[in-house]
């Protein structure tokens, strides 16, 4: 992306911190397009299209997965991106890789994870996601993961707990200092709520676990209902529920985009150092909007995410994380042999949590149906191995 486009507080690729192994310029793409490819091109990448959003994903097949959740996601902060004279492709590429470490099962997954490794270290999917693009992909012959910039990396670690912070080096001392990441990095996060709280309302009505007459309760909901009711009152209902949507999330957006023009107008970063010194992050939504959107999630966590039949599956999403991690753990010789042979020299070099921290690689990167079939072979006597 040209330079002169870009506003002075994006992130340039001439000023990019680098990559962990040192490698000559792409030719007639940028760093940051080389990141995306890298990403989109990655086997994590294709295993989101089986990976949990909300509902697992043999459950139907219109509902989001992963990889279309990313999609949105990078839709979304591509809009916003171009908007405010930023990356987009650095911003497209931290968007499409946020998920990348996320385990089967959604939440459920990883809060089962996150217990079984309770006494390693815990499990932390952001963690996980930059775990992957570092070392876990094995693509290339110079280095180990994706050997991404330090820009992508940065975007990629949303959350980090201070005592992994600490282990992180350059990466982690953002948590630490309580500094922001790019602004790139804030677009991109703000993004992935945004299409989760409105696209989630479209599952949730797919599913039968919402309808509209509750939903009128959500103001955000109500005042794109009602608009579209009124101009177009002969509509059916798929394609009324379609456009509201719609409507929902283009409120949204511009609000996104308007609102962080003014902070960037009132706070004057004349650079990416600028926007990381910043107390707050400067991608935000009003307070209005802000109200609105945290409304609509609060309906969506009592409706959707604790409703009995989403809980009847994450409660046997997590039996199963479970009985597979104990499993795993009490004899490798029970994975495949390249996981194996990866959790006995991990054994070797550091103990019980190096064999513990391979499991959950192994795990972590199984898509829903993967994990179900494993599950299968190891704990009914009539299944196939």
């Amino acid at each position: 992306m040209s330079g002169e486009y870009l506003a002075p507080y994006a992130a340039h690729d001439a000023a990019s911190r680098g990559r962990r192994y040192p490698e000559a310029a792409p030719e007639l793409r940028s760093e940051f397009q080389r990141d995306r490819d890298r990403i989109i091109h990655s086997n994590a990448f294709r295993r989101l299209v089986y990976k949990t959003q909300v509902f697992v994903n043999h459950e139907g097949d219109l509902y989001r997965t992963r990889i279309t959740h990313s999609i949105e996601v990078a839709q979304i902060a591509r809009s916003v991106a171009v908007a405010l004279r930023l990356n987009e492709p650095l911003t497209e590429a931290i968007a499409l890789a946020h998920d990348l470490g996320h385990t089967p099962f959604g939440h459920a997954g990883q809060d089962a994870l996150n217990e079984c490794m309770r006494e390693y270290g815990g499990f932390e999917h952001n963690l996980q996601s930059l775990r992957v693009v570092d070392e876990l992909e094995e693509r290339y012959a110079q280095f180990p993961g994706l050997n991404l910039t330090f820009e992508c990396r940065e975007g990629i670690l949303k959350h980090c707990s201070l005592k992994h912070a600490r282990e992180l080096g350059e990466l982690g001392r953002r948590f630490i200092e309580r500094r922001q990441p790019g602004l790139e990095a804030q677009v991109a996060n703000l993004a992935d709520e945004i299409a989760y709280n409105n696209h989630d309302v479209d599952d949730g009505i797919r599913a039968q676990l919402l309808d509209v007459a509750a939903l009128r309760e959500v103001r955000l909901f109500r005042a794109q209902h009602e608009a579209v009711t009124a101009a177009h009152p002969q509509l059916s209902e798929r394609r009324l529920v379609h456009e509201t949507i719609r409507r929902m999330v283009n409120h949204v957006v511009i609000d996104f985009i308007r609102s962080t023009q003014a902070q960037l107008e009132a706070q004057r970063p004349h650079s990416i150092e600028d926007v990381r010194s910043l107390a707050q992050p400067l991608a935000r939504l009003s307070d209005q909007v802000q109200e609105e959107h945290l409304e609509l999630k609060g309906f969506l966590r009592e409706h959707v995410y604790r409703h009995y039949k989403v809980l009847r599956m994450t409660a046997k999403a997590r039996r199963v994380l479970r009985e597979l991690f104990a499993a795993f753990s009490d004899d490798v010789n029970l994975m495949p042999l390249e996981h194996r042979d990866l959790a006995r020299r991990a054994e070797a070099a550091h103990g019980a949590p190096g064999r513990a921290r391979t499991v959950a690689d192994y795990i972590a990167g199984m898509t829903d149906r993967y994990a179900i079939l494993e599950h299968r072979r190891l704990f009914e006597p009539s299944e196939r191995t």
